[in-house]
């Protein structure tokens, strides 16, 4: 299915390049029934995300451009590689060529650093995850793009998911008042997470119940205590347990041998840079 998100941000970037007056570059230089072919290589060791991206931006512009797709969404690809090549008219190969790698490399960025993350806590049962902190407007390619690392998604919005954090317990009056009133007015399939940041919230939670506990910006010793008070606890067991905030490639072994089930990074969408990707053209008889 065709998420219509995407078509609106290929269109916009495509007005953004073509404006009212087009390529002017390419009208000029290049005899309009010209055919050749593009290469799209890695220049870098990468894994790669948002093929289908590259491939709708295509699809848009000119549904006779012949896409052969040599590698997908999840592969570590190395420098040199093929990943697809593009066959049809210059013209369409030439406005395409930059909308198309803008997408693949900055989403095979996201899988990329994803991948570093996932790797750091390999062995153990905790998961990584994203969070909502994308760029407007990319979020479910994004997310699409962290699932293509070896990560894992958090909730998709605020439609999707209850998560009570610290400005919402300092508007709601506390922790009760916000968990009951989740309680009346969420319905039964969405899960209620709170957010603590001590271990005297961590308690009050259990107290009342919850779902879903995010420890944020927790030292290690301070996410161990509380993972141990919270499996003590006779409401504890099904809880699952969130630690977010000051999270760093290095530390990923030592939080994860806590025992937290997740292990939430905004880093993976808002710090991950574009990875080198290029196309080359060769002209066909």
């Amino acid at each position: 299915m065709i998420d219509p998100l995407l078509d609106r941000l290929i269109d916009l970037a495509f007005e953004e390049d073509l404006a009212a007056n087009g390529d002017v570059t390419t009208r000029s230089t290049v005899a309009p029934t010209t055919r050749a072919i593009g290469t799209v290589r890695a220049k870098e060791r990468l894994t790669l995300a948002g093929v289908a991206v590259f491939q709708r931006v295509f699809e848009k512009l000119d549904p006779t451009v012949q896409l052969n797709v040599r590698h997908h969404d999840g592969e570590i690809v190395e420098n040199g590689t093929e990943v697809i090549t593009a066959a049809g008219l210059a013209h369409s190969l030439l406005v395409g060529e930059r909308p198309g790698l803008n997408f693949l490399m900055r989403l095979s960025g996201i899988a990329s650093l994803t991948r570093q993350m996932v790797q750091a806590v390999a062995g153990t049962t905790t998961r990584v995850v994203d969070t909502r902190k994308t760029t407007p407007g990319w979020r479910s390619i994004e997310k699409a793009a962290v699932r293509a690392g070896g990560g894992h998604n958090h909730r998709t919005g605020l439609f999707d998911g209850v998560l009570i954090k610290d400005n919402h317990l300092e508007a709601a009056g506390g922790i009760r008042p916000a968990v009951d009133g989740a309680r009346r007015h969420a319905h039964h399939l969405l899960k209620i997470e709170v957010e603590c940041a001590t271990l005297a919230q961590v308690e009050e939670c259990l107290v009342v119940g919850v779902d879903g506990l995010l420890l944020d910006n927790m030292d290690n010793a301070l996410l161990a205590e509380a993972v141990k008070r919270v499996r003590a606890h006779p409401r504890g067991a099904g809880v699952f347990l969130e630690a977010s905030g000051n999270m760093t490639l290095e530390r990923l072994p030592s939080v994860a041998a806590t025992g937290v089930d997740l292990i939430s990074m905004g880093a993976l969408t808002h710090q991950a840079r574009s990875m080198d990707l290029s196309m080359k053209l060769k002209l066909l008889a």
